[in-house]
């Protein structure tokens, strides 16, 4: 499983993100990640394009009911086993997956999210009921410009957005603590369904940045 490298790693002189038409560009240390996630989509499609409803399904945005599937390189497509979740390690990025139908919701880069653990107490007041047994799950869509918040903090514990500097807590609900995102990460609550991760309720908030579409 490949580990994001930390912000402070990354090239300095990286051109900003595309925004919210494509991935964005980035340092050399995130391009592995997001071709990782290209590979994925790739992936999870091929079954997925040649039934309509299913088709439908995969442009859906995560609903209450499905799984957690790993778009890790090495992992794509294999069901993310809360034990696997371990405190305190890099995020792991992941899509719904509709077990009705057996497809990812991968048709949306909006569906893209970031899975990590945490000691439950640390957790504030508003997100411990979203999690599952300390196991929180965030948009990976920067609510500034819509870029990718694939960098991990690992001393302060934060998410950060290498595009414009956007840093987010996962503790507290995914609030801003640092940069231009106008709000918080959108959180998607989760339960645990034996040894699965499932979606408990929608996204707190629609996914994406300032522009108006997203859901």
């Amino acid at each position: 499983m490949e580990t994001l490298a930390p912000a402070e790693e990354a090239s300095a002189d990286a051109p900003p993100g595309q925004g919210r038409s494509g991935p964005p560009t980035v340092a050399p240390s995130r391009r592995a990640v997001l071709c990782g996630l290209c590979a994925a989509t790739a992936t999870f499609g091929t079954a997925a394009r040649a039934d309509e409803p299913a088709e439908a399904a995969r442009n859906k945005p995560a609903q209450p009911g499905d799984w957690l599937a790993s778009f890790e390189d090495g992992h794509a497509g294999a069901l993310i086993d809360p034990a696997g979740v371990k405190r305190d390690m890099p995020p792991l990025l992941a899509w719904p997956f509709d077990p009705a139908k057996k497809i990812a919701r991968d048709g949306s880069r909006l569906n893209l999210v970031l899975v990590m653990r945490f000691d439950p107490a640390t957790l504030s007041p508003d997100e411990r009921p979203r999690a599952a047994n300390g196991i929180v799950a965030y948009t990976a869509v920067c609510t500034h410009q819509g870029c990718w918040v694939t960098d991990w903090l690992a001393k302060k514990q934060l998410l950060h957005c290498p595009c414009h500097g956007s840093r987010y807590d996962p503790r507290r609900g995914g609030a801003v603590v640092l940069g231009p995102a106008p709000r918080a990460l959108p959180a998607l609550p989760l339960r645990l369904a034996g040894d699965k991760l499932e979606v408990a309720a929608s996204f707190t908030d629609h996914v994406g940045g300032e522009a108006p579409s997203g859901y």
